[in-house]
């Protein structure tokens, strides 16, 4: 479900944004696609239709989406508002960079960093580890935020738009396999210690 959540929008932004210049007719109602205002317009419907289905299916509404959608739709709102791409453009970095903060933030606050509350009821490892994997995170949600600009200010449009899909997808199983390969020494010890009867 958070996968769905998280890239279903972005994938129906990109597939509307592509179809610039056309014309959809449903129901006897039309709509010529004007470009990344048409997408945005769509990002912020399927943003606002994920909110419910989420709590329909699990009882429940992530924070991680909510602050998506929040991003979403105060960043989106403005590119349509304001008539600007360069509020949706920067909706990704604005978000991760407010991420990186918040897990640095959490290694200082409190008994636990946001890595082991969203994981530390899966594993137990030694929090000196938990530690290292937030400062992994930390600098990932910095190097995508910077990436994003980047892209948003040396390439086209359309090269963004592309880029905002597949990095979504690209950086999203990184970082899970980076994490997986900084907790699976762990997590074979752990295995091996329940075969043994170990407590």
């Amino acid at each position: 479900m958070k996968q769905l959540a998280e890239f279903v929008p972005i994938v129906l932004f990109f597939v509307i944004y592509q179809m610039d210049g056309s014309t959809i007719n449903l129901l006897g109602w039309s709509h010529t696609v004007d470009g990344i205002y048409s997408a945005t317009k769509a990002l912020l419907m399927a943003t606002l239709l994920i909110l419910p289905l989420q709590w329909w299916l699990t009882g429940y509404l992530e924070k991680r989406l909510l602050w998506t959608s929040a991003a979403v739709f105060v960043f989106g709102g403005a590119t349509l508002f304001f008539k600007n791409e360069l509020f949706i453009q920067w909706k990704p970095t604005v978000f991760n960079w407010g991420m990186a903060i918040a897990f640095a933030i959490s290694q200082f606050w409190g008994d636990k960093n946001l890595i082991e509350r969203l994981m530390g009821a899966q594993i137990q490892i030694p929090q000196a580890i938990w530690q290292r994997i937030c400062w992994v995170w930390v600098g990932h949600f910095s190097m995508v935020g910077a990436l994003n600009l980047f892209v948003a200010y040396q390439f086209s449009e359309s090269t963004w738009v592309s880029y905002k899909l597949w990095s979504g997808i690209g950086f999203t199983l990184f970082i899970m396999v980076i994490t997986m390969i900084m907790i699976g020494p762990w997590v074979k010890a752990e295995s091996v210690r329940q075969d043994r009867g170990e407590s």
